[in-house]
C-alpha cells in the first residue's frame, strides 16, 4: 500500500516528507510532489510529518489523485521523451519541473 500526495500539496510543497523519506521516493513536479509507488516501502514516515495532511495511503485516496500520480511516473511528461518510471531515487534525477497534463 504505497502512499500518494493529494491536492493539498499543490503550490505548497513543504518538503518535510522529502527529508523524512528513507528511500528517496518523493519526486518534485512543477506544482506538487509525487510518491513513486514502485519505490515506496510503505513506512508512512512521510504521512506523519506532512503539515498539510496531503499524504494518504493509496487505498484511501480519491481516484483522480491516484490517476495523476500514475501519469507522473507512467506517462510521458511534457518535455520528456519517455516515462519517468522508477529511476531509483528522486535525488538521482532532481526536480522534474512539470506535472502530468
Amino acid at each position: 500500500m504505497p502512499y500518494v500526495i493529494g491536492p493539498a500539496c499543490t503550490d505548497v510543497m513543504d518538503r518535510s516528507c522529502v527529508e523524512e523519506c528513507p528511500v528517496d521516493c518523493i519526486y518534485e513536479g512543477r506544482h506538487k510532489l509525487y510518491i513513486n509507488p514502485l519505490e515506496c516501502i510503505d513506512c508512512g514516515a512521510c504521512e506523519t510529518v506532512c503539515p498539510e495532511q496531503a499524504i494518504s495511503a493509496d487505498r484511501k485516496a480519491a481516484p483522480d489523485v491516484l490517476d495523476e500520480n500514475r501519469r507522473f511516473f507512467e506517462g510521458v511528461l511534457p518535455g520528456r521523451d519517455a516515462p519517468l518510471g522508477a529511476p531509483g531515487g528522486a535525488s538521482k534525477v532532481g526536480p522534474i519541473g512539470v506535472d502530468p497534463l
